[in-house]
């Protein structure tokens, strides 16, 4: 059922309710208009053939009939005049009033009063006097029929008027309903014109705005799945890539990490001191070592994707066990204040080749971050087997986390390195540490997962 239909058998109820309480009150009012007319007539008849009665008794009822037939009708009472023997001597006739027509029994039934009829007594008979509200009836007829027949125009022609106002103010829905079954058939470049009425037009709006809305969205997760999709393809060529090339690159790897980026960070951190004391001084060469600052930090970032491509030596000649003792001791060297403490028991595990590089790439990440951002002073590295797989965890005494660590997120050294770790099937942790600094969990299992090989 259409909104408009129903809208329609609402306003047509309640017009049908109305005028049906109309028509109740009208009829109560009419039989009570009857009941008084025929009731007040009845008592009228009554008291003048009382005194008839008794003042042509006494001539015999063939007077009294005479009397009565030149009387005639007496409104709406029917006259009966008895002998003592019950014969009629006497009946009066019928009204000439709207003769030949009667209103319809059961309206009839519903105004008229309750039969009553009176009787007077005299010495040689019986005068009867009954109520007959056949006329009043009928008059009462002749006014509700009319009054129906305007209400049933007035029933048609207001149906016929709200059919027509509510088709008019409902029309602009049949647009957004048109609308929204294009919608639904994958047209997303559907679009509603200025509509009529003010919820109309608010609907048409909301409708248009939701549309923009679905589009961007849309074409959002369009570029999201690409950027994805090539995501995935850059990483399954990397992989391959870092597989092919890593024999050709093993012998600058160390160089790379441990001379030049200790050069660019101290690049960097000449022209950061270069550019505080020419600060007032001499802009232009402010802004030179600037420069050079921030160049020297896309050169680090830039050297620094290179680097979890590349295999150390020393962790395919001797092991990861002495690799970490190699890292730790060249850390010592380059940095002579700062204590570095190592505690590694493998037993019998013999981590892949992949999950070894991965783990010392986790430990290479874990002291840079410790010595360059934390500023830490003592280190501490433990490797342990657990399991079906290997745990590696670094503890340092440095600044810690900055306060917004958690809204920033992780720099992307190590956000590179939880990359890293998942892509072995491993788990990558970084929270404050107990006493200060920061502590980096790292575990993986001995060997890749199976999708990491293919």
């Amino acid at each position: 059922m259409t909104l408009r239909l129903k809208i329609n058998l609402i306003v047509g109820v309640l017009t049908l309710l109305f005028l049906l309480a109309l028509l109740a009150q009208e009829f109560d009012g009419m039989r009570k208009s009857v009941n008084e007319e025929v009731v007040a007539a009845n008592r009228v008849a009554t008291q003048m053939m009382r005194r008839a009665v008794w003042g042509y008794a006494a001539q015999g009822p063939e007077a009294l009939r005479a009397y009565l037939e030149g009387l005639g009708r007496v409104r709406s009472t029917d006259i009966t005049l008895l002998d003592t023997q019950g014969t009629v001597l006497y009946r009066s006739p019928p009204s000439p009033y709207k003769a030949g027509r009667n209103a319809p029994a059961w309206f009839e039934d519903l105004v008229t009063p309750p039969p009553s009829e009176q009787a007077i007594h005299f010495p040689d008979g019986k005068l009867t006097l009954s109520a007959n509200a056949s006329r009043a009836a009928l008059d009462a007829w002749d006014e509700l029929v009319p009054l129906m027949g305007l209400s049933l125009l007035l029933l048609v022609a207001s149906n016929a008027a709200v059919f027509w106002l509510v088709g008019r103010a409902v029309r602009p829905f049949g647009s957004i309903v048109r609308a929204l079954n294009a919608l639904e058939t994958g047209r997303f470049d559907v679009e509603l014109p200025r509509l009529h009425g003010r919820e109309a037009a608010a609907i048409g709006e909301a409708f248009n705005r939701m549309v923009s809305m679905l589009r961007r969205n849309i074409e959002i997760e369009r570029r999201a799945a690409v950027a994805e999709r090539r995501l995935s393809d850059s990483r399954e060529l990397a992989h391959w890539v870092t597989g092919r090339i890593e024999q050709e690159r093993r012998s600058i790897a160390r160089e790379l990490h441990d001379e030049l980026g200790q050069s660019v960070t101290a690049i960097r951190s000449m022209a950061l001191s270069i550019a505080q004391r020419a600060r007032g001084i001499d802009a232009e060469s402010e802004r030179a070592a600037r420069i050079i600052a921030d160049e020297s930090s896309r050169l680090y970032e830039a050297m620094h994707g290179l680097i979890p491509r590349l295999t150390p030596l020393v962790l395919d000649n001797f092991g990861l066990r002495e690799a970490l003792s190699d890292l730790v001791e060249r850390t010592r060297r380059s940095h002579p204040g700062v204590h570095v403490a190592l505690d590694a028991e493998l037993g019998e595990a013999q981590p892949s080749a992949e999950v070894a590089l991965t783990l010392y790439r986790a430990a290479q990440e874990g002291i840079t971050n410790a010595l360059r951002h934390g500023h830490a002073r003592s280190l501490r590295l433990q490797l342990r087997a657990e399991g079906d797989g290997i745990a590696l965890e670094m503890q340092d005494d440095g600044s810690g986390l900055p306060p917004d660590w958690a809204a920033n997120g992780a720099r992307r050294g190590l956000r590179w390195l939880a990359e890293r770790v998942e892509s072995v099937g491993g788990q990558c942790e970084v929270a404050p540490g107990g006493e200060g600094g920061v502590c980096l969990k790292v575990r993986v299992p001995l060997s890749e997962p199976a999708e990491a090989l293919a």
